[in-house]
């Protein structure tokens, strides 16, 4: 019967390939952006990921995400390393310099200004050069992607002087930085030139990052740091996610996506819902006839079943794929670096066309159900 039931299905060619395209074309697009709105999301906590160095992060009490600070005190570094606890607690400067090279090109950055003792929150994934260099004077580590927005088309040299507020600074090394939201250059420095680049306030401290001492969750040690000191404290995943909330809250973003995702599983589900009943309404002799020869119901559900999961998993299959093309033959480019087809897209969209492929099958087999078998013979 199973063979019949195939047999069937694919006897229609235009009908199995509309069908099979329904289900292909709602996995692609389901897939592609369920993944790149994560990948989108997953950037804006992406300079707060990327500190290794530090599990805490101390900041204004209205802070909502990485972008939106508010200077601190300097005696407020002194306050949080007094909380009982604290192994290392040291400053971490964010500024928006503007860096031009020798030729002209200029662009926005984000400067991060490391403690100069420590150098912590420096980049640990490098391509070349060094981040141990940034005690040189006047020293800079600037990331892959903002290396070639500077210098479109040229190979990767250390030593080429950018300048940021009038201030002459030296690319000493070229880190593997993950994309931030906004593709500006990420570029480190040590705190003192830092400030200098971005040009000199009365308060320049941005955050303090901050280490538990060994024993201690991250966790404890940072409701501890808001009770005595009044300062807001996060761990690392949480101010990561407080950026991704941020923008979900703040920005049409969700909204964009969720009406293609929508629109996506409407059309898989409205499509192949007409198309597979249209194809059991135009095989209602057959089943007929299988009904008169002493097929039960029971077995008939399970053919037209059977149809709906094969088409389902065919259709499946090409999406999955056309999407695997998709994003590997984007993985490399600047704008799109780090956003990849996520497996819990693959998983998910896989149960979601499961129930797809059951609800077709339902729309369709009540009319096999209700048939009788002495219909055929009319």
């Amino acid at each position: 019967m199973n063979f019949i039931a195939l047999r069937m299905l694919m006897a229609d060619k235009a009908k199995y390939f509309g069908l099979v395209f329904a289900f292909a074309f709602s996995t692609f697009l389901l897939q592609n952006q369920i993944s790149i709105f994560c990948g989108i999301m997953k950037r804006t906590g992406s300079q707060v990921r990327d500190v290794t160095d530090a599990e805490i992060w101390v900041m204004d009490p209205y802070t909502e995400y990485f972008e939106q600070t508010k200077a601190l005190k300097d005696t407020d570094l002194f306050r949080v390393r007094g909380v009982e606890g604290v192994d290392y607690a040291v400053r971490l400067f964010k500024g928006n310099p503007t860096a031009k090279t020798a030729a002209g090109k200029f662009a926005a950055t984000f400067t991060l200004g490391l403690d100069d003792a420590t150098l912590v929150g420096a980049p640990r994934k490098m391509l070349l050069g060094s981040w141990e260099q940034l005690r040189e004077a006047n020293s800079i580590v600037i990331d892959r992607a903002g290396y070639d927005l500077l210098y479109p088309g040229e190979p990767l040299e250390l030593g080429r002087v950018l300048e940021l507020n009038d201030h002459k600074a030296r690319i000493v090394g070229i880190s593997d930085a993950a994309a931030p939201f906004v593709s500006f250059p990420v570029i480190h420095a040590r705190y003192s030139e830092a400030i200098q680049f971005q040009g000199r306030e009365r308060k320049m401290l941005s955050y303090v990052l901050v280490r538990p001492k060994a024993g201690l969750k991250p966790e404890t040690l940072a409701r501890r740091i808001e009770s005595e000191t009044g300062l807001k404290a996060r761990t690392t995943a949480e101010f990561a996610w407080d950026c991704v909330v941020y923008y979900l809250k703040n920005t049409g973003i969700p909204v964009n996506f969720g009406i293609t995702i929508a629109v996506a599983l409407i059309v898989g589900l409205a499509v192949s819902g007409q198309t597979f009943y249209m194809f059991t309404v135009e095989n209602l002799r057959q089943f007929g006839a299988l009904k008169a020869i002493g097929v039960t119901n029971t077995r008939l559900v399970g053919m037209v079943m059977l149809q709906a999961l094969v088409g389902g998993v065919i259709g499946y299959a090409i999406g999955t794929g056309m999407a695997g093309v998709f994003f590997e033959a984007t993985l490399n480019k600047l704008a799109t670096r780090g956003i990849v087809l996520m497996w819990e897209a693959v998983v998910g969209v896989a149960v979601l066309m499961a129930l797809v492929a059951a609800a077709v099958s339902l729309l369709s087999v009540r009319k096999v159900l209700v048939l009788e078998p002495a219909s055929v013979f009319r």
